[in-house]
């Protein structure tokens, strides 16, 4: 890793939110290193644009997003923001803690999805700068939801050269389940290219989680037809096994502290993401619903399979499948989790 050089931090306005949204102004942070530039959002902790260098080192966006405020405040598919209380999905929305029974808002057919119908995605956090980075702090008050406890939440992004480090931190009065993400979808030949069939992925596990037609985990641990570790080219790799997509969590080796659990690379461009977490799992999805009717950056139309997610997190319904890594956060106890995007180009 390079320390010498610095990483620029800058703040600006980006908009101010409807008053039905109850108002407020939303500024945008600019991160740069002199090989990664980051825009994020107050709003959602949204990573709004990430321009990396290829091979030729020219910079390119490797996000999905857009360009004005107004893409962000009306429907899209959570692009670059930081979800929760609970990210992925929660079964029925239903859960019990301590014999209390919670019932949340189902947002994604019978299910309840990143963290509702107003989640951590769609408020505004209060930031701080650092000197190489960002601190988004706000309290998710009692019953946000559904959920229960006053969860105070931090999250923190820091650059350092092609290191992207966003640290998850969490405490709360009230035992609550907690899982929280970035679901930043990504292209690395450069946001609003056709497709990510000609990227090459390979994810550090083997086993995943089957899911229903609910896309509910069934609570099996199966071993893929394949093996993850192996880099595989996804368009073929698609037409291969006749996938629509992925949209599965993989289970990540239970250990404590960072390692490395995913990487994508574009060698049309020789971009390379490198992602290591303390997570337990990964999701992979393949932007399956994305279907051309958004409009992103530079009016350009989001198809299917235009991006993919790596989202590292807890499984699935981990709140309702006492056999899955634990979800439950209690009083007195600090929710502190850190995943590394490490951004490179061969």
């Amino acid at each position: 890793r390079f320390w010498g050089a610095m990483t620029e931090v800058k703040r600006e306005v980006f908009g101010q939110m409807p008053q039905e949204e109850g108002g407020g102004v939303v500024e945008k942070f600019i991160l740069k290193s002199d090989s990664v530039k980051v825009e994020i959002l107050s709003l959602g902790c949204i990573i709004a644009t990430l321009e990396t260098k290829g091979r030729d080192g020219e910079f390119s966006d490797v996000v999905l997003g857009f360009d004005t405020l107004e893409g962000y405040t009306k429907q899209h598919p959570f692009f670059g923001a930081v979800v929760g209380r609970v990210a992925n999905r929660i079964a029925k929305g239903r859960f019990t803690v301590d014999r209390k029974y919670y019932q949340l808002f189902l947002n994604n057919g019978p299910n309840s999805l990143h963290g509702g119908a107003r989640g951590f995605d769609k408020v505004l956090w209060s930031p701080q700068v650092l000197p190489n980075g960002v601190c988004f702090f706000r309290v998710s008050p009692d019953g946000e939801e559904g959920y229960p406890g006053d969860l105070k939440v931090w999250v923190t992004y820091t650059l350092s050269g092609g290191e992207l480090a966003i640290n998850y931190r969490a405490q709360t009065n009230k035992t609550t389940p907690i899982n929280l993400t970035n679901h930043a979808y990504f292209n690395l030949a450069g946001q609003g290219s056709w497709d990510i069939y000609d990227h090459e992925i390979s994810i550090e596990a083997d086993s995943y989680l089957p899911v229903d037609n609910t896309k509910i985990p069934t609570g099996e641990v199966a071993t893929p037809g394949f093996d993850p570790r192996q880099p595989v080219e996804l368009g073929k790799h698609l037409q291969k096994f006749h996938l629509d997509g992925f949209d599965h969590n993989f289970c990540l080796q239970q250990a404590e502290g960072q390692r490395l659990v995913a990487r994508a690379c574009h060698p049309p461009t020789g971009r390379a993401m490198e992602v290591h977490t303390t997570q337990p799992g990964i999701q992979f999805y393949t932007g399956n619903n994305l279907d051309g009717s958004l409009k992103g950056k530079g009016a350009v139309a989001y198809c299917k399979h235009s991006a993919f997610c790596l989202e590292t997190q807890n499984w699935p319904d981990a709140v309702n499948k006492p056999h899955f890594p634990n979800a439950l956060l209690r009083p007195g106890e600090e929710y502190n989790h850190t995943t590394w995007l490490v951004f490179s180009a061969a």
